[in-house]
């Protein structure tokens, strides 16, 4: 049996503070610790957001406006990838939200792949234009709470989500959310980690004060001191199906911040990986994920240079000064085998990680401290809930590691020898049970997923961007073949009209709304 009166978590950042406001605000009377090294700089990954944070941030009672300015936040309702297809190929949006399934209500979400197959000329950015209204918003870089239902299954609160200083993020969760509500925070090195047969039995600060805690959280980024360092927990890598492992990282100013300030997180495929753009309200965010395998970190960075001079929103070699600060970073790309082990939970980059494509820096930190909250609100946790804690997060894990290397198996790009080795990338040994597993055989292998916003949206925004449709022309044709009357060409040309007269709409009210600048100025910034 596990207690978990008193719970010490090891590492501040994001993950630490965070799961400190979680468990704080679900067990006020719980005893809660902080233990963060004033002298380990802090990672910072997470500037862009998925839209389950929204739930976390609803669930703990925090109002946007009391981190906003505090955090230099905006708000992200896409993520735009440009170049993943094929070498300038242009851009396909991933919004967040439901689709909108179309007009034609017999065939639902098949309507656009139709669309695609008898009219071939349709680029595939029309998937998101079709399925969802709000791009029509995002490629402007407008605005709406879509209070009048204009926007089709939008919803600014529930389908957004935020870019935010994510340092900055944790340093508000400390002073503003979890001191106030009686989280003890201690600035110190641990200067060793005891176990024993239960797990972790204390750490022992660097001035010899001893800490001992029923349940201990590592939030010790990559370092793993708990969960790896000291029990010794088997790490997974993941490098076989997820290629990058290393990343250049910077922040450049607004020329324009009007025209610069987007909707959304701009992922562009370079040579060797790809390019992160996040607008925050005070600045931007960038970073080039690469993999060392194909390229050398110096040669990197003279190419992200280079990118940056020329390929951003406003080009401008003036921007990318000689002050500019660069930071290395080198990714661990996997996660432990089990991330509770004991009275240990591992949160964070201690638990695993994925590379920072589709914004996932955060998703496992939110979403692994709910699954925890579920576990110890029984008073006495055992065996079981620990082992089904493991099941589910790292089921959890897979799939979205799953979905994430989706981006890379379905590109066409052949100009590097880096993107001829993803091409080449097999998942056949990491595709097992769970909900990836159906959508990544039905859709990829057998070509027959009719209904696939019911299993993951993702999958159809990213594929069908990718230029991979899900139906084949012989299969629409087998299945109507008894149907005499069937058109297919008429019936899809009737399906685009009642979509153009759609897209005029949607674009009338983008333009009777109002930049993301003025309404998160006249909202957040006044």
């Amino acid at each position: 049996m596990y207690k978990s009166n008193k719970i010490v978590i090891v590492g501040g950042g994001s993950a630490g503070w965070m799961s400190a406001s979680t468990l704080i605000k679900f067990f006020p009377n719980k005893d809660i610790t902080v233990v963060e090294s004033p002298n380990i700089p802090i990672i910072g990954v997470g500037e862009s957001t998925l839209g389950y944070i929204k739930f976390w941030v609803d669930c703990l009672g925090i109002d946007e406006k009391d981190f906003f300015k505090y955090t230099n936040a905006s708000l992200k309702l896409s993520i735009k990838f440009t170049d993943f297809y094929k070498k300038n190929s242009g851009s396909f949006h991933y919004p967040f939200g439901n689709p909108f399934m179309g007009p034609c209500f017999m065939l639902g979400s098949k309507s656009w792949l139709y669309k695609k197959i008898f009219k071939p000329e349709t680029p595939a950015s029309d998937y998101a234009l079709c399925h969802y209204p709000i791009v029509s918003l995002i490629e402007k870089n407008k605005i709406n709470e879509n209070d009048n239902g204009e926007l089709e299954n939008f919803c600014l609160r529930t389908d957004s989500a935020y870019h935010f200083d994510a340092t900055l993020f944790a340093e508000w969760l400390a002073n503003n959310y979890c001191q106030p509500k009686g989280v003890q925070r201690i600035r110190s090195e641990i200067k060793k980690v005891c176990v024993n047969d239960d797990g972790v039995e204390k750490v022992i600060l660097d001035d010899g004060t001893e800490l001992f805690a029923d349940l201990f959280i590592d939030c010790t980024g990559w370092k793993s001191l708990l969960i790896g360092s000291s029990l010794k927990e088997p790490f997974i890598s993941y490098n076989d199906i997820i290629p990058n492992n290393r990343a250049w990282a910077t922040q450049i100013p607004y020329i324009d911040k009007k025209v610069e300030l987007e909707p959304y997180t701009n992922c562009t495929a370079i040579s060797n990986g790809w390019v992160w753009n996040i607008p925050l309200w005070s600045r931007i965010g960038t970073g080039y994920v690469y993999s060392d395998k194909f390229i050398s970190k110096e040669d990197a960075l003279e190419e992200f240079k280079q990118f940056l001079k020329t390929k951003t929103t406003i080009s401008c070699e003036e921007r990318i000064t000689e002050d500019l600060s660069f930071k290395d970073i080198e990714m661990r790309i996997g996660i432990h085998e089990r991330t509770w082990v004991k009275n240990v939970v591992a949160i964070g980059l201690s638990a695993g990680f994925i590379e920072p494509l589709e914004s996932n820096g955060l998703f496992t930190v939110h979403e692994f401290l709910m699954q925890l909250v579920n576990i110890i609100e029984r008073e006495n946790v055992n065996q079981w809930d620990v082992d089904g804690y493991n099941l589910v997060c790292k089921r959890k894990y897979d799939g979205f590691c799953k979905f994430v290397s989706l981006h890379y198996l379905l590109s066409q790009r052949d100009d590097s020898e880096y993107w001829k080795y993803v091409s080449k990338i097999s998942t056949s040994n990491r595709i097992v049970d769970g909900d990836m597993y159906d959508t990544f055989y039905s859709a990829v292998v057998r070509k027959n997923l009719i209904h696939q916003h019911d299993a993951f949206n993702g999958v159809a925004c990213i594929s069908n961007g990718l230029n991979y449709n899900f139906l084949s022309k012989e299969h629409i044709l087998n299945q109507n073949f008894y149907n005499k009357t069937f058109n297919p060409v008429e019936l899809v040309n009737q399906i685009d009209n009642s979509w153009d007269q759609l897209k005029v709409k949607w674009n009338q009210v983008a333009e009777n709304s109002p930049t993301l600048f003025e309404y998160l100025q006249k909202k957040f910034y006044t």
